[in-house]
């Protein structure tokens, strides 16, 4: 029998109408002669499967089934393409867990510390994993320009610790832009990280779980138009996204050891895509997106195009992982 396959998109964050395009293109390109797909929207008014009508029908939250003309469908498998709260940073993750039911993310704790740029970057470094210096503030806490100045320098960036998209960043070249950046910044998240600014060539790297065993893709290099990789950048095109990237031998087989590492590191399952800086031939963590953008024109697929492999393939991938949680 055909197993039911719950796409969940939308989500609680700014980055919900994105995610609903993710979902969307995994709708489209899973396998319907192997899996029966449906579409579930997860906003902070509803919970709905949406069928290819467009007509809602009500997500029992006791049991994460759904009744349709009198049937009651029970879903085997939950495709996670929810990017930001509550998908990518573990909360639903916890609930399915909680029921019993598979899904295509890493374990909840494992998101919940990939989607704090802080923690993250805590728990990697006793591994060797290099990082710009930075600087970590909650809303409300004194701010010491001065002490920030002197620790990550000018410029530097100020960035939403829980957020993703490029929603609430700022690169900041003098003292008096802080507190503004900051605000911004807040807008998104009551945890802010401060963070030196790296001069190099900036990557992305997908790593994924594939045929039982950790494979990395093919690296992209990001060339923005913009004073860095913001959300025009990311999604309207001011962008080039250059795969495979246009690094020496060097520096991609040092990329390619520590991306691995990282996944390896923190036991992560399914799709992954990590952000570096090249200082040299040595890649600088950035962060860890692990419900990326999966439209074809994202930088995950794009690489897994250039590595032979279909979407269908890419997602597929993620339903055929042993022992799914």
């Amino acid at each position: 029998m055909k197993k039911n396959i719950a796409i969940i998109m939308g989500g609680y964050s700014s980055e919900s109408g994105i995610s609903i395009q993710s979902g969307n293109v995994v709708f489209e390109h899973l396998d319907k002669n192997k899996f029966e797909t449906f579409r579930v929207l997860i906003s902070k008014e509803k919970w709905v499967h949406i069928d290819e009508n467009e007509q809602e029908y009500p997500i029992n939250m006791a049991d994460f089934t759904t009744t349709v003309n009198g049937y009651k469908i029970k879903f085997d498998f939950v495709f996670n393409a929810i990017h930001g709260h509550p998908g990518e940073d573990g909360t639903l993750l916890a609930y399915f867990d909680l029921l019993g039911m598979p899904h295509s993310s890493a374990p909840f704790y494992q998101m919940a510390v990939a989607f704090n740029k802080r923690d993250c970057l805590s728990l990697l470094k006793p591994y060797g994993i290099k990082s710009a210096r930075s600087v970590y503030l909650n809303q409300g806490d004194k701010i010491d320009i001065e002490n920030i100045v002197k620790t990550v320098g000018l410029p530097c960036f100020v960035k939403p610790n829980r957020a993703g998209s490029s929603f609430g960043v700022s690169k900041v070249y003098t003292n008096e832009e802080i507190v503004p950046a900051l605000e911004k910044a807040y807008l998104e998240d009551r945890e802010v990280l401060i963070e030196q600014y790296l001069e190099g060539i900036e990557v992305s790297v997908g790593v994924i779980t594939w045929k039982n065993d950790i494979r990395v893709l093919p690296v992209t290099e990001i060339v923005s138009d913009n004073d860095f990789f913001d959300y025009k950048a990311k999604y309207m095109g001011e962008s080039k996204e250059i795969t495979p990237a246009r690094i020496s031998d060097k520096q991609k087989e040092n990329l390619t050891r520590v991306a691995r590492k990282i996944y390896k590191s923190m036991d992560l399952k399914g799709l992954s895509r990590a952000d570096f800086i090249f200082v040299g031939d040595e890649p600088y963590f950035i962060e860890l997106n692990m419900v990326p953008g999966l439209s074809a024109e994202s930088i995950l697929p794009k690489q897994a195009k250039e590595a032979g492999i279909s979407l269908a393939e890419l997602f597929e991938s993620t339903i055929d992982i042993p022992n799914a949680r």
